[in-house]
């Protein structure tokens, strides 16, 4: 990103896998499973952006995809930044596309995706993407959606409806095309508190105090630390596989 003409950048990473989330729904996702190897990585990976000189947002109580959120939100702010890209693509990060003053980027396919790429892809603007999530379920997060609501079905009421709160009751009301609208509804209906738990889940948190002027981002080349961190790494016998 450096190499590619990026000048103010930041790294969050997942020092803890498991977040508040957890507390609010049992079967969110958590560390287990994955390989310790994996795990083992991530202090390094923090202490080798620290001493490139590169902004680092290790995660313990939120996520890193909520300091993204965040970061986002606070460098858009900035009258000075002509454009903040979110270097991921993850779908929940979608919600934090604005215009094309926010996008996302897929840096292994090199697809950006603005406003109007998020609704090409999702059906919904950015900001209803947390209700699309919470009807849809998000796999990856662990919580499973609502039964009966699929992508199509989600896209189609809440592109006119935007939100959990605004679908009406009665399905006689949408004027949509959906499948079994009746059905729809009813689940609507009976998974009330549990879909907007789901959105709670998915909607990401913009209020985390990461930094306080966007001129700490600003990369300003390699620490003193830098060169003998790459030295000790250098001096590694890795294991072959």
């Amino acid at each position: 990103m450096i190499t590619g003409g990026a000048t103010h950048i930041g790294v969050a990473t997942d020092h803890i896998i498991e977040s508040f989330r957890n507390e609010l729904w049992a079967e969110y996702k958590t560390g287990e499973g994955i390989d310790a190897d994996l795990l083992a990585q991530f202090p390094l990976l923090e202490e080798a952006l620290t001493a490139l000189g590169i902004a680092v947002w290790p995660m313990v109580e939120f996520e890193a995809d909520d300091a993204l959120a965040a970061a986002a939100a606070a460098a858009s702010a900035d009258e000075r930044v002509e454009r903040v890209i979110i270097c991921t693509p993850d779908k929940d990060l979608a919600q934090c596309v604005r215009g094309t003053r926010i996008v996302q980027l897929d840096r292994r396919t090199r697809t950006m995706r603005d406003e109007a790429g998020v609704v090409a892809k999702f059906g919904v603007p950015p900001t209803s993407i947390p209700d699309y999530l919470a009807l849809v379920g998000d796999a990856a997060d662990g919580f499973p959606g609502l039964p009966g609501w699929g992508a199509k079905s989600a896209a189609a009421v809440l592109a006119r409806y935007h939100h959990l709160e605004t679908i009406p009751a009665d399905w006689q009301q949408w004027h949509v095309n959906v499948v079994n609208p009746a059905r729809l509804a009813q689940t609507l209906i009976r998974e009330r508190d549990r879909v907007f738990l789901f959105r709670d889940l998915a909607t990401l948190r913009t209020d985390i105090a990461l930094f306080t002027s966007i001129d700490e981002l600003h990369w300003k080349g390699p620490t003193p630390a830098f060169a003998a961190l790459a030295a000790r790494l250098d001096g590694i016998t890795w294991p072959r596989r």
